[in-house]
């Protein structure tokens, strides 16, 4: 059903799991892959500087904010610092695995660092872009099992408990950029955030890509085969980025807002597959 508000009866809540302790993850944790575990890796070492950028980012607007809206920045704001709680300690396995994450976490570093230098409310629209951006990502990670096939079990169950949360609050980014836009002209309104997703989605597809190779770099892959493998995972088979694309199209779109899909069954099916796994 399409919307254009976030669900009336939608409750966001935060699932305090912790993942992975006193256990080590194996090198190649994802089905034996070494691309597929480099992708997920790279993603991960952005994940605890870059969420407490989105929580200090909205929350800087929660002022003047619906009841509603402000319940849902502070349940959105537990559930980061979870997330960044457990990647921290999902990198630190990697590092264990013998992976170095330091380039990542520098690159990291200075996006963040130049998105600081401007005002409050590019910070504001980045995290509403890149919220929309993982956002579909998590709905294609639990729509289709094959990109976790194979996956060490405690690993598979950290990507699919932040997915369920990365969809149950991703309207709270957005609605907070409409609350704080709320005097902009409509046009006004979606140029700008056209040009941020526009610039966040060059920025996510160059960074991760070079993190990726990074790491497969440190596994002895390299050169035209490591492009070619990576471009293959990424866009053929599996093909998460050749599957978002849709989802990522309707960002542009008038009347768009992250809950015109409705996709909170996918939420329960995969609580109730990690239900029966723990």
């Amino acid at each position: 059903m399409r919307r254009e508000t976030t669900p009336r009866d939608l409750t966001i809540t935060p699932r305090d799991r912790r993942f992975g302790r006193g256990q080590s993850t194996r090198r190649w944790w994802n089905g034996g892959d070494p691309v597929a575990t480099a992708l997920y890796n790279a993603l991960s070492a952005t994940f605890p500087k870059g969420e407490a950028f989105f929580v200090e980012s909205v929350r800087r607007f929660r002022e003047g904010a619906a009841p509603k809206l402000a319940a849902e920045i502070k349940a959105f704001t537990t559930q980061e610092v979870m997330h960044s709680r457990e990647h921290v300690a999902f990198n630190k396995r990697a590092h264990e695995a013998g992976y170095d994450l330091s380039a990542l976490e520098a690159r990291v570093d200075r996006r963040l660092d130049m998105m600081r230098d401007r005002a409050p409310i590019a910070s504001l629209a980045a995290t509403m872009a890149l919220e929309h951006f993982t956002a579909i990502l998590a709905h294609e990670l639990l729509r289709d099992p094959r990109h976790l096939a194979g996956a060490d079990a405690e690993t598979a169950a950290l990507w699919r408990w932040h997915s369920i949360e990365e969809i149950e609050h991703k309207g709270v980014a957005y609605d907070t950029w409409r609350h704080a836009t709320r005097d902009w002209p409509r046009f006004k309104r979606w140029r700008v955030k056209a040009k941020v997703m526009l610039l966040v989605t060059r920025n996510f597809l160059v960074d991760r890509t070079a993190g990726t190779l990074e790491l497969l770099r440190q596994d002895g892959i390299t050169g035209p085969g490591a492009w070619g493998r990576l471009l293959w995972f990424a866009f053929v088979r599996p093909g998460m980025m050749r599957k978002i694309a849709g989802a990522w199209l309707s960002f542009f779109l008038p009347g768009f807002h992250p809950w015109n899909h409705d996709d909170r069954s996918l939420i329960a099916a995969t609580e109730r597959t990690l239900a029966a796994a723990a």
